[in-house]
C-alpha cells in the first residue's frame, strides 16, 4: 500500500489521539456496496473512503458513532 504524502495537523480543540491505522482491519458494509470502510482501533471508530484509502480517515468516539448511525437510520442524511 502506498504511503500517504498528506501531512495532517490536528484541529484546534481536537481531543482524539493520533491513531496508527496502518494495521487496522478495515470492514466494508455488510452488503459489500458503497465506498465506506470502518475499523475499530483503540476504542475509537475510524471511517475511510475505500476508493482512496490514503486519504484522511474520520475518527469517531463510540458516542459520536452511535449518534451518526442513529441519524443515518432515521434518514437524517438522505439527499433526496
Amino acid at each position: 500500500m502506498a504511503e500517504s504524502t498528506i501531512q495532517q495537523q490536528p484541529l484546534a480543540g481536537w481531543d482524539k489521539p493520533e491513531l496508527d491505522l496502518s494495521s487496522a482491519e478495515w470492514q466494508s458494509s455488510s452488503r459489500g456496496q458503497g465506498d465506506v470502510q470502518i475499523a475499530f482501533v483503540e476504542g475509537f471508530i475510524a471511517m475511510r473512503n475505500s476508493d482512496r484509502p490514503e486519504s484522511p480517515s474520520l475518527i469517531f468516539t463510540p458516542a459520536e458513532w452511535g449518534a451518526f448511525v442513529s441519524g443515518a437510520r432515521d434518514g437524517e442524511f438522505d439527499l433526496t
